[in-house]
């Protein structure tokens, strides 16, 4: 297999669901249905390339089960991965050391459910790896939103009970030692209650209330 060729210093990975209905969003399937649910995911996913088709750095984005050739991803702006691994730390760790073997000096991730984030949020932590080896975007669910490295370093992807509220903070234990920062915390979208108040959302909450 030939190895990727870096065009930027910078690689933001985006990892994302194959939008499957009865397979995305199940926590919040389990309020507002399947097929709300799947409606949001797709909305979610919309905004994720409308605040990442902007950004100068590079950006692979990572599948769950199978690449789609042919969806919201442009193929001319997105380099499309999948990701392997039996869980998420072992999937996110390949995907790092790959990008790093390639020749990348900062790599980011982020998911595919972040409403409240936005182009120049990514901007900024990018920027932060100039002053820091790593930064990381804590989660109200005690979880993070957005971890970024110019080090790799393999122990922040390990011993982790991922899905939790306890990724955060063994993730910061993990950097106790190294030079880190952390950005403002954020909320992503697993549960009704993290939408139910916010108007964009109105319109796939509808039924709910007929």
């Amino acid at each position: 297999m030939n190895k990727i060729q870096s065009t930027s210093k910078e690689l933001l990975l985006v990892f994302t669901r194959n939008p499957e209905l009865g397979k995305c969003k199940t926590r919040l399937a389990a309020t507002v249905g399947d097929q709300a649910a799947l409606d949001i995911y797709t909305f979610l996913l919309e905004h994720t390339v409308h605040i990442t088709m902007p950004l100068p750095m590079d950006i692979w984005v990572c599948y769950s089960e199978a690449i789609a050739e042919s969806d919201l991803w442009d193929a001319n702006r997105y380099h499309k991965k999948r990701q392997q691994g039996h869980d998420l730390g072992v999937r996110m760790m390949h995907l790092f050391q790959e990008g790093f073997d390639a020749g990348y000096k900062k790599i980011g991730i982020i998911g595919s459910d972040m409403f409240h984030l936005d182009s120049q949020d990514l901007n900024t932590a990018f920027g932060l790896l100039d002053k820091h080896d790593y930064v990381i975007g804590p989660a109200e669910d005690g979880g993070y939103y957005f971890l970024g490295m110019n080090r790799f370093k393999k122990e922040v992807f390990q011993e982790k009970d991922w899905g939790t509220d306890s990724v955060l903070l063994d993730t910061i234990n993990d950097l106790k030692n190294e030079g880190y920062t952390l950005l403002p915390t954020r909320n992503d979208v697993d549960y009704y209650e993290d939408i139910k108040d916010i108007k964009a959302f109105e319109p796939f909450l509808k039924h709910l209330k007929e």
